[in-house]
């Protein structure tokens, strides 16, 4: 299998990203691990650090098609996915498609919204697809939802089932920039760099050979079996009272490939195991007593740090 043009491909979309947006380079990495996996992501963070920029910068470096959807109480399933309206002119009916037909969508404030409007997301985040009058469409691909929720307020939110969480191959937060970070975020705002003027660095038939090549990445026996360890682990923890789900399982280990794949490597080891679990189980996990995302991720690293790491010369 050829590394080199998973390597290319991410180094051009971090330099581009990082135009616009400041010192966030394993997150923009993050997402492209999710774009070529075929996941989604669920950006969990206060407002004002830059959630709804970095994903508009995102899709313009891809140039992909992209639509912003803003969730309110007041959004109906059929405000995501289309109607069938009747045509005067054509005396016949027509279907309008919703913001849902597009390559890259950002739902901002998913849990603002209703759970029928938000149910209406899980078709078309499992199965790449939406069910109108009874007609299924099939979705442009590759088709990622980047969500965005504030975990501080809980006025006027529906906090999101379980199965709902489980769609998103991962949960990330952006978190604070460091001082200089921020500085130069200040320079760069006052400065004529924003999302507009980013260029597209990467073409479509790029994009489909990652997504038809990254399941070429190999496992060694060793390393499976460290995977299923730890999925094991959180179902067989006293304090977890909900584990892992085989979705989960398959998550991590496509999440793997991608990461071995646009760091040059066309086999997983430990390393990216250890590196992408929290990021893909802290949400797939309900701890007694606690409920944050850093006390999720603080779970499953010490799950992590209790295992034993295959030793195997990789």
């Amino acid at each position: 299998m050829e590394v080199k043009p998973f390597v290319d491909f991410k180094n051009r979309i971090i330099k581009n990203v990082s135009k616009v947006i400041v010192g966030k380079d394993e997150v923009i990495e993050l997402l492209l691990v999710s774009l070529i996996s075929g996941g989604h992501i669920l950006l969990e963070d206060i407002p004002g650090v830059g959630k709804t920029m970095l994903v508009k910068a995102f899709s313009k470096t891809l140039g992909l098609p992209s639509n912003r959807i803003q969730f309110t109480p007041d959004l109906l399933p059929s405000d995501l996915t289309g109607i069938n309206f009747f045509n005067q002119k054509l005396n016949e009916f027509q279907f309008k498609e919703g913001p849902l037909f597009a390559n890259i969508v950002l739902a901002d404030e998913i849990n603002r919204t209703t759970p029928r409007t938000q149910s209406s997301l899980l078709e078309a985040m499992e199965e790449k697809q939406i069910t109108v009058d009874g007609e299924t469409r099939k979705l442009n691909l590759p088709f990622m939802v980047l969500a965005t929720q504030n975990p501080i307020e809980s006025y006027g939110t529906f906090p999101l089932p379980e199965a709902q969480l489980d769609r998103f191959l991962m949960r990330i937060t952006m978190g604070y920039p460091t001082r200089e970070e921020e500085k130069e975020v200040i320079f760069r705002n006052a400065s004529s760099n924003n999302v507009d003027h980013l260029p597209t660095v990467v073409s479509v038939d790029e994009i489909n050979y990652l997504l038809n090549n990254f399941n070429k990445v190999t496992v060694s026996e060793d390393v499976m079996n460290y995977i299923m360890d730890l999925v094991l682990a959180t179902r067989n923890n006293e304090r977890i009272q909900l584990g892992v789900s085989p979705r989960g399982s398959i998550a991590l280990f496509k999440a793997c490939q991608v990461y071995a794949a646009i760091n040059g490597r066309d086999y997983i080891i430990p390393e990216d195991v250890k590196y992408m679990a929290p990021h893909v189980f802290n949400h797939r996990i309900i701890i007694r007593g606690m409920v944050s995302l850093n006390d999720s991720v603080e779970m499953i690293k010490s799950i992590i740090n209790s295992l034993k790491v295959p030793t195997e010369e990789f």
